[in-house]
C-alpha cells in the first residue's frame, strides 16, 4: 500500500518531533532508535525510509527544536509593553518552568556539550540553525549595529544557556532558583538598562 507525500512528510516530522523531546530530556547517547519507533507504532526498519542514521535525525531534531523555541519565545514577546521584549525574553528563558522541563526547552542548554562531540556535518547544521535563531532575536538586543546586535547576542544566549545548564544540574533547589535568579538579574541589567 503506497502513502501519499504528504502522510510520508507527516511520519517524519512525528519522528523528528517524538526525537527531539527524547534527545533533550535524555541525551542522545540514551535514546534508542527501536525503541522512538516503537513508541511511535512505526517499524524500526521504517526509520531508514525518512533518515540515513541517528545523527542526521539529532541534527535535524535539534534545527526543530531551536526553531519551536524561537516561536514560542517570539509568541512571549507579542505580548511584552514596547520596550520590553529583551526583558521577558530573559524571564521566560531563564523561568522555573524552563528550568524543569528540558525536553521541552533550548536544545543548546540541554545538548551543547553532547554537539561539541559529533561530526562536523551534525556542527555545521547546529551552526546554521543558531544563526537562524539569533537573526530572529538580535533585533531585542542593543547595538548600534548588525554586528554588535549579533556579538550581544552571542554573548546573552551562551550564558543563558550556561546558567540554565548549570541550575538543572544542581540537586539543591535553593541553589537552582540563586542561579537563575542571580543570572536573570545580571543579564537584565546588562542588557536591558538604557546606557
Amino acid at each position: 500500500m503506497r502513502y501519499p507525500e504528504e502522510h510520508k512528510e507527516q511520519t517524519r516530522d512525528r519522528i523528528v518531533r517524538a526525537a527531539s523531546r527524547r534527545f533533550r530530556g535524555r541525551g542522545e547517547s540514551n535514546v534508542a532508535i527501536a525503541d522512538l519507533m516503537q513508541e511511535l507504532k512505526l517499524t524500526h526498519g521504517g526509520f531508514y525510509r525518512h533518515f540515513d542514521s541517528k545523527q542526521e535525525l539529532f541534527a535535524e531534531s535539534i534545527e526543530k527544536a531551536l526553531e519551536e523555541g524561537a516561536e514560542k519565545l517570539l509568541s512571549v514577546v507579542k505580548k511584552a509593553r514596547p520596550g520590553m521584549e529583551l526583558e521577558c525574553i530573559i524571564g521566560v528563558y531563564l523561568s522555573p518552568e524552563h528550568c524543569a522541563r528540558a525536553a521541552e526547552g533550548c536544545p543548546i542548554a540541554a545538548l551543547a556539550s553532547e554537539i561539541a562531540r559529533h561530526p562536523r556535518a551534525v556542527r555545521v547544521r547546529f551552526d546554521k540553525a543558531v544563526r537562524d535563531f539569533a537573526k530572529r532575536f538580535a533585533k531585542f538586543l542593543p547595538g548600534s549595529t548588525e554586528g554588535e546586535r549579533q556579538r550581544n547576542f552571542a554573548v546573552l544566549f551562551s550564558g543563558m544557556s550556561g546558567a540554565l545548564s548549570l541550575a538543572r544540574a544542581v540537586a539543591d533547589e535553593g541553589m537552582r532558583r540563586m542561579i537563575l535568579e542571580g543570572a536573570r538579574d545580571l543579564y537584565v541589567q546588562s542588557f536591558c538598562s538604557p546606557r
